[in-house]
């Protein structure tokens, strides 16, 4: 299974679900990168997405985006085949 990396914050919903839908997914270690503690990873995160909001979802070296984005790529049939 490739390395799972999230950038997260410790109040947001989206993160949350988003490790819920990984998890069902059979993703049992996930990178969890909290940017309200660590500006820096903030400022990373945007320098290599573009993107200001959590989560930010990386699947091995592929940028999937944040919760809607996992969930329309599940729902398509597209999240389980970046798991294994």
């Amino acid at each position: 299974m490739p390395h799972v990396k999230m950038y997260t914050t410790a109040v947001c919903p989206y993160c949350v679900r988003a490790k819920q839908i990984l998890k069902a997914k059979g993703v049992t270690d996930i990178e969890e990168i909290r940017i309200d503690t660590l500006p820096e990873a903030r400022e990373h995160m945007m320098a290599i997405t573009g993107r200001r909001t959590v989560p930010q979802i990386f699947i091995g070296e592929t940028h999937v985006g944040g919760c809607d984005e996992l969930m329309a790529l599940d729902a398509k049939g597209g999240l389980m085949p970046l798991l294994v």
